[in-house]
């Protein structure tokens, strides 16, 4: 007859060793947010002293018991800074350590701080000046990207090198107005940054669990004392809303590929095939059997992080797309993939910046192969459009005629005699030369944001006005 201690063990078998206390554990187990939501400590006590002081001004609670609050919120502080507090899983999240601290410190007025407010908008006021104000050490950290860019692109407004389209060479552009397109990419993303932070910048706190509050309180001058534009205008909506934080994974993604992009075509300038850039040991490593490699390897963990960045977004996204108003416990996954995207992109852009400004750049090969693949093709069409009037699509079809010779020949088309050109169409002159060099070629893109030295330049003085 099987006695009680072995029904008991067989019952927590089922739960698996980690588990063995039985559901409990597990409960706290998924429950617990404090393994990573403690982050949000400076921006929970920020948000409680304000509240505080809030409430003491409009006379909710006495002004000795906000001294205690805010005179314990501070000790707390001083406390996880300096590495003395003491997290419980058992409290759950960062508010009850907080709170349970705070009793312990100061006594009865602890309890007084919770008055006209609730969990769910406490959370979501922590979270919204997390976010706000990582946005804005990532506008700083894309400003510096962008600097990098310019300065490299004034550099080289005049290194000529292919611009290619389906990774075959298309057209010469200069380096210059390469690193200005990325310039262009970065600005976006930084513009999408700005954006972002005035989108978020409304105070959720006095919304309390989704209905607001029946004391008197005054959300414009906690909103004003956390640096908000303005309090939030719709309770349900401000205890429900994470689009700030899917807003912030969505800017955080599109960087990302940009990014990417970037670090893909740095493998590829610095492999021998190309050879158009060289990165220093700072940021490459050897082979563990290979003593003449030198491996990109910080630009492929940049275009690696990409993935991890992009299925935040999309975590996320699929936590929000099925949930009723107004708060839901789903939620609390927001935060990890947001800290996660956070980092590594904070991490990515610093490894670009070094990159852009360590990088060499191989003019001589650069220049080598902007005249390859018969690159300077449409300037001869368009020379025959503008000098000889032909249809362009006749001088498509003549020009096709001289690369097909030129392939032939197995030589350039500015290697090509008059004589011969003339036979395809007399119209030619020895002037078409003056186009065919990869230096005539950019030199002569001079339409407004074309890659000609001189416009080049122009963009790098517009941006500088504005980085």
């Amino acid at each position: 007859m099987a006695d009680g201690s072995s029904e008991s063990k067989s019952s927590n078998q089922m739960w698996g060793g980690r588990f063995a206390s039985g559901p409990d554990a597990i409960m706290e187990e998924i429950n617990a947010s404090i393994g990573f939501d403690k982050k949000l400590y400076a921006q929970d006590i920020r948000g409680s002293i304000a509240h505080a002081t809030m409430l003491a001004h409009q006379g909710i609670i006495s002004a000795e018991d906000k001294d205690k609050i805010v005179h314990g919120l501070n000790t707390i502080l001083s406390e996880i800074e300096s590495g003395s507090f003491e997290f419980s899983r058992r409290l759950e999240d960062i508010h009850m350590n907080i709170e349970a601290r705070l009793a312990a410190l100061i006594g009865p007025a602890a309890g007084r701080l919770h008055t006209a407010r609730s969990r769910n908008d406490q959370v979501a006021l922590d979270f919204r000046l997390w976010a706000k104000e990582e946005l804005q050490k990532t506008e700083k950290a894309l400003t510096a990207l962008i600097a990098a860019f310019l300065d490299r692109a004034e550099e080289h407004a005049e290194t000529v090198m292919p611009g290619f389209t389906h990774l075959q060479t298309a057209q010469p552009v200069t380096f210059g107005h390469h690193c200005m397109a990325y310039v262009e990419m970065f600005g976006r993303d930084r513009a999408r940054v700005r954006h972002a932070i005035e989108h978020m910048d409304e105070s959720p706190i006095g919304a309390a669990a989704l209905a607001g509050t029946g004391f008197p309180i005054d959300r414009h001058m906690t909103a004003r004392a956390l640096g908000f534009r303005e309090p939030t205008r719709n309770s349900i909506d401000t205890v429900s809303d994470r689009d700030f934080a899917l807003e912030f994974l969505s800017i955080a993604a599109i960087a990302a590929t940009h990014l990417s992009r970037l670090a893909e075509e740095i493998v590829i300038w610095s492999t021998p095939q190309f050879g158009f850039i060289r990165l220093s040991d700072a940021f490459s490593t050897g082979s563990s059997i290979m003593p003449q490699k030198k491996n990109p390897d910080a630009a492929e963990l940049v275009r690696a992080k990409t993935g991890r960045i992009n299925g935040s977004l999309i975590a996320l996204l699929t936590v929000m797309k099925g949930l009723p108003l107004a708060y839901s416990k789903d939620m609390q996954e927001d935060k990890e993939q947001v800290f996660d995207a956070a980092e590594n992109l904070e991490l990515a852009v610093a490894a670009m910046t070094g990159m852009v400004r360590d990088m060499t750049v191989r003019a001589d090969r650069m220049k080598a192969a902007a005249g390859s693949g018969y690159s300077t093709a449409t300037d001869l069409a368009d020379w025959l459009v503008r000098e000889a009037g032909l249809p362009f699509r006749e001088a498509h079809h003549v020009t096709g005629r001289a690369v097909a010779l030129a392939e032939e020949k197995g030589c350039e088309l500015a290697d090509l005699a008059l004589a011969e050109l003339q036979a395809i169409n007399p119209a030619i002159t020895d002037k078409v030369f003056d186009v065919l060099t990869v230096e005539a070629s950019v030199a002569s893109r001079t339409s407004f944001g074309g890659t000609a030295p001189a416009e080049v330049r122009k963009q790098i003085a517009w941006w500088r006005t504005r980085n």
